[in-house]
């Protein structure tokens, strides 16, 4: 796998928010940064080669793109293209050859999260690689801490990276990954974890006893430990905080974003017997999280 990050690219405002995070996520990584382009299928869902003024039009595009980021981030190797192609299988092909691919959101409204389309979905379901979706009109600023007088900053330490696990599946990749990314960021870690209440005991963890209740919070504590002390010890240079609890898992992703850099979910890479797809909690905080959101396949 060639080592680069990639953006898509279609000339909306979307994307280029998408390309300029792109952008820092690569000189993170010390990797270069590659623009793609996907020309649009025809009517009839097949893929089609652009004429002479859309091929003007898509070229235009990326060098305008390569040209901004090129002075936005001095020293960060550039490289552009485009693909012929149906825009889904176009996304997934450039995923077989990087490290993170990374889309822009469609428009959305202040009370929305991320608006997906179908491509984006199916691109976050069926990636091998970890896809970041970044929502329209996202800021650097917004990735980091208020300045001493409360106005946005890119100079102030970034906000923490928020991961949300599953303790039922192997995670390593996904912890790999949100290890990974708070360390470049010399930022924390938060993780967090909501376990389901056993089912003889009705609608909420009110009708458990409180015995129960506080066994079954230890034990979620406790594998959860057990998991990330690993990752503790790999990574030591990361402050980690460890969140459990009892219900609704993308509602407490979802709070813990609102003050993060970026969160991580994961998504198993096992298909489907009716085809790739998002779990509830991946689906969930990709449509509602206010910040980046990371979806990692793992086993």
């Amino acid at each position: 796998m060639s080592r680069t990050v990639t953006v898509g690219l279609d000339g909306t405002m979307a994307s280029a928010v998408a390309a300029d995070w792109a952008a820092r996520e690569a000189l993170l990584r010390g990797l270069p940064l590659r623009l793609v382009h996907v020309w649009p299928s025809d009517t009839t869902g097949t893929a089609s080669s652009p004429d002479h003024a859309a091929l003007h039009w898509l070229q235009r595009v990326l060098s305008e793109a390569e040209a901004e980021l090129d002075a936005g981030y001095p020293g960060l190797e550039i490289s552009t293209g485009y693909l012929d192609d149906t825009p889904l299988h176009g996304l997934l092909a450039v995923a077989q050859e990087s490290e993170v691919l990374v889309v822009g959101s469609r428009g959305m409204g202040p009370l929305a999260g991320f608006l997906l389309g179908s491509t984006g979905l199916s691109t976050v379901a069926r990636a091998e690689c970890p896809v970041v979706l970044v929502r329209s009109g996202h800021h650097a600023a917004e990735e980091h801490r208020p300045g001493p007088d409360g106005a946005p900053s890119t100079s102030t330490p970034q906000r923490p990276v928020v991961l949300g696990v599953s303790l039922d599946h192997p995670c390593d990749t996904v912890l790999e990954f949100a290890f990974d990314a708070a360390s470049r960021r010399a930022t924390s870690l938060l993780i967090v974890h909501d376990w389901d209440r056993p089912y003889t005991y009705g609608y909420s963890p009110a009708s458990m006893t409180d015995t129960l209740l506080q066994e079954t919070e230890s034990a979620a504590r406790r594998t959860l430990s057990d998991l990330v002390r690993p990752w503790r010890s790999k990574f030591p240079q990361v402050a980690v905080k460890e969140q459990t609890g009892c219900g609704d898992a993308v509602a407490h992703i979802v709070r813990a974003a609102a003050d993060a850099s970026l969160v991580v979910v994961g998504r198993r890479s096992r298909h489907h017997a009716a085809g790739p797809k998002l779990g509830p909690v991946a689906h969930g905080v990709l449509h509602h999280a206010g910040c980046p959101v990371a979806v990692v396949p793992h086993l």
